[in-house]
């Protein structure tokens, strides 16, 4: 489920105008007007990029009086985070084991040069 979960929200978060409407929620709520301003898109371009924040579960949607006002869910970049972090450190346990290796090659290379006079 969580797999699930983590597509649909790195779908949403694939369109870079996205990702600055998740940029302008990160410092507060904004009205849908708000979010449309600094792009050259569409009112209904701007609601289709919104409805996938929304499906994603990333931003949530709500009413006050005539106008609609959108705000993030921080938990749900957290689950990305928390999943991203697993990665992270394996491969910085990976990249260790591996630089252990090529250090040591290096020394034995080193040893062979000297072994055989170069």
């Amino acid at each position: 489920m969580v797999v699930d979960r983590l597509g649909t929200t790195f779908a949403a978060l694939s369109d870079p105008t996205r990702r600055a409407m998740i940029e302008r929620l990160s410092h507060g709520p904004a009205s849908v007007h708000g979010l449309t301003e600094p792009f050259a898109l569409s009112q209904q371009m701007i609601s289709k990029h919104i409805a996938c924040l929304v499906r994603a579960r990333i931003v949530i949607k709500t009413k006050r009086g005539r106008e609609s006002v959108c705000r993030i869910r921080p938990e749900a970049i957290k689950t990305v985070s928390d999943w991203a972090f697993s990665y992270r450190r394996f491969w910085e346990e990976s990249l260790d084991k591996l630089d252990v290796v090529v250090n040591q090659m290096k020394k034995e290379e080193v040893r062979d040069d000297k072994k055989h006079g170069k």
